[in-house]
């Protein structure tokens, strides 16, 4: 039997997980949950009903496993707990600074209900953390680094969308290139959290709204835009869509380290990721995680997880005889 999905949320990510489901054949998309009116939800999957949040309780035994596609600042705190009671869960919850948090909420709900829930699931966090954990137990001696960009932060830009008077916006986020240059060298420097990448922002303000208001919001943003250089240019909705549509990203994890009784044999490890549309990847990393989820259900597996508990294995559609022989 096909895994049963359900899509929370019908914005870039949900759109990117209804592309991925169709990807993997031993999965099927059940519904599409929304807060809007259904009837004015269009999806590209035919004979799939659109329904209202409100009515999610009614599809407890017929969905395996709920995709969470709302944002990180104010959708996923409330969302992954409150629907952690109803389903097996999977969100991209990416607010690095407050992972710890929404593991404990999750958690708990996950465990009362009887569910599973995985969260922080993408590429960063996700399989830039499993990097940076493979890294650090294979060189205990040495600097890790994280390097975004340049690219579009659909969290980031959430997270400016929300600010009021702002009608539209992206960010890219940049790595400075003297700072990647000197790790990559092998350089090992000492970088602070400004100097490794800058921030762009290009927002379209509602009509009558505070511009100044806007730009002070958004650079005194904790845990987004406070500790980087951040620039805020106001551009026209025709301009955005122009020069803006698009969502690419990507972005490097590297370690730095040595081996040898002196420490004298110098080692980088590099994991880099250069991505035309960040949603379709994340939500092809959100998919594959659902099937994990999925299987630890199915084992009698409760409560939160990270990828960081997950074996690779889980994954993948393909057994484990076909893993071994194929891509071990």
């Amino acid at each position: 039997m096909s895994i049963r999905i359900g899509i929370l949320g019908y914005g870039n990510l949900g759109r990117g997980v209804e592309c991925a489901i169709e990807a993997n054949p031993d999965m099927e998309l059940a519904a599409v949950f929304t807060r809007r009116d259904p009837s004015a939800v269009r999806i590209a999957t035919a004979g799939v009903p659109v329904v209202h949040v409100d009515d999610a309780t009614a599809w407890e035994d017929k969905i395996d496993v709920m995709i969470l596609c709302g944002g990180s600042a104010t959708d996923l705190p409330v969302q992954g707990p409150q629907y952690a009671k109803l389903f097996n869960i999977v969100d991209s919850f990416d607010t690095h600074a407050c992972i710890p948090e929404h593991y404990a909420e999750v958690d708990k709900a996950a465990k009362e209900s009887g569910h599973i829930g995985i969260i922080s699931v993408g590429w960063d966090p996700g399989l830039f953390s499993l990097a940076r954990v493979y890294a650090n137990a294979i060189l205990p001696n040495g600097k890790d680094y994280t390097f975004w960009g340049r690219g579009v932060s659909q969290g980031h830009s959430d997270a400016i969308r929300r600010i009021k008077g702002v009608k539209d916006a992206r960010q890219y986020t940049v790595p400075v290139p003297a700072a990647i240059e000197a790790v990559r060298a092998g350089k090992n420097p000492e970088l602070t959290t400004r100097q490794k990448h800058t921030r762009e922002c290009f927002v379209v303000l509602e009509d009558g709204a505070d511009a100044a208001y806007v730009e002070k919001e958004i650079k005194t943003m904790p845990n987004y835009f406070a500790d980087y250089d951040t620039t805020v240019t106001f551009i026209s909705e025709e301009e955005l869509q122009q020069n803006h549509k698009g969502l690419p990203h990507g972005g490097s994890v590297i370690r730095t380290g040595s081996t040898g009784h002196n420490q004298e044999n110098q080692h980088v490890i590099e994991f880099k990721l250069d991505l035309d549309s960040n949603p379709e990847f994340t939500t092809s990393v959100l998919v594959a995680y659902a099937r994990a989820a999925y299987r630890l259900a199915k084992e009698g597996q409760l409560g939160c997880k990270t990828v960081l508990d997950i074996a690779p294995a889980y994954l993948c559609a393909q057994s484990g005889e076909e893993l071994r022989a194929h891509l071990l």
